[in-house]
């Protein structure tokens, strides 16, 4: 795994939909399960919303804490 993209998830934010402008990793859970649901978005930003779907789904959160601060 590429570890720019644990950096992405607290540096990118939204760029589009109910949650613009907010980082992909304060998306709401249920935003991120709605994805999987209906599939996520073509691209880099698909591939972002489902590692963060994957690391909430797994409770991993706490691997980004210290990437907030960089």
């Amino acid at each position: 795994m590429n570890p720019e993209i644990l950096l992405d998830l607290v540096k990118v934010k939204m760029p589009f939909g109910k949650y613009k402008d907010r980082l992909i990793a304060d998306l709401p859970v249920h935003y991120l399960e709605w994805y999987a649901s209906k599939g996520f978005p073509k691209g880099k930003m698909g591939m972002l919303l489902q590692t963060m779907y994957e690391i909430k789904l797994n409770g991993l959160e706490y691997l980004l804490k210290p990437l907030r601060n960089v």
